[in-house]
């Protein structure tokens, strides 16, 4: 594949680094677009997703580092940054980024950045369900955009399989010459699909005002992304804890049972039950 977009005397810019960059800035584009059309400060589009981008960076990165025992390589990454920053050099300086930027999952994001945003929310006295609904439809895009990068660099395929479509990463993280479910390309499809969805169902919900309506969007998000996540967790190569099942799909579950659960509240709250 094409984990280095570009090189020149030491300053590295990965498939990855890019693609991640791009989600960020594409979903702040609509989100600002979105505000705009609701009559609300667009300028809030951009502190949601620095918080977002930030908090899911730390977030992805903790993740990584408890799964994977990644403490020490991590710290070393932090001081080469900093060396590099304060020496003003820069092979050393695209080191520790790269070596900082390698190993970032997915399900870490989405919490550390959630657990941001959640603060940038009360911090500014602003409605969570409704502040989640703008935002929502943009995690399935962003990560869709994000596992075209993880495509690009080679990393998170799936198992072997003779399907039409299976393919061989050579230079992949690890490299393997069997032929594997891509499983970037199927989060990155079926990613996208949440998305529009999602556009769809915020537009329903919002333009009828229905106010008893707030947190849907969120809601389904949590439950299909979440249901994503876990059935393609069959086809990951991963390791696996209690009931067979992955880290990643304990953390699926999770965000099934909170969507679903909260979806049926919501329902039963509007018919009147208790």
């Amino acid at each position: 594949m094409y984990p280095i977009i570009f090189e020149y005397n030491g300053f590295i810019i990965s498939s990855y680094g890019l693609m991640l960059m791009l989600a960020f800035l594409i979903c702040n584009y609509l989100l600002r677009k979105y505000l705009i059309s609701i009559n609300e400060d667009s300028s809030t589009a951009d502190d949601i997703i620095f918080y977002a981008a930030i908090g899911g960076i730390v977030g992805s990165k903790i993740y990584y580092i408890i799964e994977e025992n990644k403490l020490y390589e991590t710290y070393v990454a932090i001081i080469n940054i900093f060396k590099g920053l304060f020496t003003i050099n820069f092979e050393l300086l695209a080191s520790g980024i790269s070596g900082f930027g390698g190993g970032l999952v997915f399900l870490g994001g989405l919490i550390g950045g959630m657990l941001s945003v959640t603060y940038y929310i009360y911090k500014n006295n602003m409605n969570w369900l409704e502040t989640a609904d703008w935002v929502a439809p943009y995690l399935a895009l962003g990560h869709s955009i994000g596992r075209i990068g993880c495509f690009l660099v080679g990393d998170c395929y799936g198992k072997a399989c003779d399907l039409p479509w299976a393919m061989s990463f050579p230079n992949g993280i690890p490299p393997t010459l069997e032929h594997v479910h891509p499983t970037q390309l199927y989060e990155s499809l079926f990613g996208f699909l949440i998305f529009l969805y999602l556009i769809v169902v915020r537009k329903k919900y919002y333009s009828q005002n229905n106010l008893n309506k707030k947190g849907f969007v969120m809601y389904e998000y949590l439950f299909l992304a979440g249901l994503l996540r876990f059935l393609v967790e069959f086809i990951r190569v991963n390791p696996t804890y209690a009931f067979g099942l992955s880290g990643a799909q304990f953390i699926s579950v999770a965000m099934i049972l909170l969507g679903t659960v909260f979806m049926k509240i919501n329902i039963n709250h509007l018919n009147g039950k208790h």
